[in-house]
């Protein structure tokens, strides 16, 4: 196979791979009210357990990047896949709410590996011209896991069930990984060369995340929050409200792709980046004005805004790996990751507080803030 057909194929790997582990998000979400019920969670450990594979990453992203650059994509990816999808299956067979929580806690620690891996993949197999669209196309698997999940999960029987499935398909990733990935033909080119700064001590690595972590705002708290406040606020059903947030994300898988190919007709992940930044900060502006307007007024501006708010992390991801450079990359991956992670464990907790204590208009007049001073944060950076 030459390398122009086989680098499709190393992207749908790392696709695949991310895919099973970002369903694992998703999944507990799904089955949240089956967990309360049967284990007779509080709201407050049902949260807690939402966010326990998120606090796992955040211990292990960055060892899994400088992991990534010692000793390839291939080993990392099947080690930490394959004990994710172990510590899932072990889920299924487990009650209460601390063995859940370490264990969840454990698979999103391990499967964080797929992070720096399959995104390291992508950077060895694919020229600068076709990078942006590569990655976009492997961000895809965040929505394209939550569609996926919330169509699967309800129908197959329970818990234990639910928790066996994910763990299989992480085994499936690990194991569909371990027969596609190898090192790419850009890999020869870094292996003892130059390493340049490390991404730990480089100002716009920083600068790029911390960024990248203010426009998280709106995807977390306005996409996240839509079914809630469409239906709590506006009485729609649940079911019409899901399906707002299903086109919402089947939008933004054509957001990510579209923003990945615009950054490469560009040639830059930076300007596309900041464009999208302020547009949804005036378009979350925009939805807080609309926020008591008629319902064929409102959808149509929140579809748009959770849309765009979801398509930029593509863009994020590339600039940190080329800002990095290739014998770095996994780290920069780790790094970017890890800062990112931080805010999606705080942002929708600070956010339903806030709302709780004001009202749905000052919640999102908030929101809306966030990516203009992500915008400034950006604007720094060259390119």
């Amino acid at each position: 196979m030459s390398h122009g057909t086989y680098r499709w194929a190393v992207l749908a790997a790392g696709t695949f791979a991310q895919t099973t582990y970002s369903a694992i998000w998703f999944g507990i979400a799904v089955m949240a009210p089956a967990l309360r019920d049967r284990d007779h969670l509080s709201l407050a450990q049902t949260g807690l357990l939402l966010s326990s594979s998120l606090v796992g990453s955040l211990l292990s992203l960055l060892l899994w990047g400088i992991a990534t650059d010692r000793v390839g994509e291939r080993i990392v990816l099947v080690t930490g896949l394959t004990l994710c999808g172990g510590a899932l299956i072990a889920a299924g067979f487990t009650h209460g709410f601390w063995p859940l929580a370490g264990l969840v806690a454990f698979a999103g620690m391990t499967g964080a590996s797929v992070q720096s891996a399959s995104g390291r993949a992508v950077l060895h197999w694919f020229p600068v011209r076709q990078r942006g669209l590569a990655l976009a196309i492997r961000q895809t698997a965040i929505p394209l896991s939550g569609f996926l999940t919330a169509l699967v999960l309800p129908h197959v029987g329970g818990i234990r069930n639910g928790f066996v499935l994910m763990g299989a398909a992480c085994l499936a990733g690990s194991a569909v990984g371990g027969i596609v990935l190898r090192e790419g033909p850009e890999h020869d080119r870094v292996a003892g060369g130059p390493l340049g700064l490390s991404p730990i001590r480089d100002k716009r690595i920083w600068q790029l995340s911390i960024g990248s972590s203010l426009l998280l705002a709106p995807q977390l708290c306005v996409a996240g929050f839509a079914v809630l406040y469409l239906h709590d606020r506006r009485g729609m059903s649940p079911g019409g409200a899901g399906a707002v947030l299903a086109v919402m994300q089947a939008l933004a898988i054509a957001g990510r792709i579209s923003a990945g190919r615009w950054s490469d007709v560009r040639s830059s992940r930076l300007r596309p980046l900041r464009a999208i930044a302020l547009t949804v900060g005036g378009l979350v502006a925009l939805t807080t004005v609309l926020l008591d307007a008629p319902l064929p007024v409102l959808i149509p501006v929140l579809v748009v805004t959770g849309a765009l708010s979801m398509s930029w992390n593509s863009l994020s991801f590339a600039a940190a790996i080329e800002l990095a450079g290739r014998g770095r990359s996994g780290s920069a991956i780790g790094l970017q990751q890890t800062v990112l992670n931080v805010p999606s464990t705080t942002y929708p907790g600070l956010f339903g507080a806030l709302v709780a204590a004001t009202s749905w208009h000052v919640g999102f007049a908030a929101v809306a803030l966030f990516p203009l001073v992500g915008w400034r944060v950006l604007r720094a950076l060259p390119g």
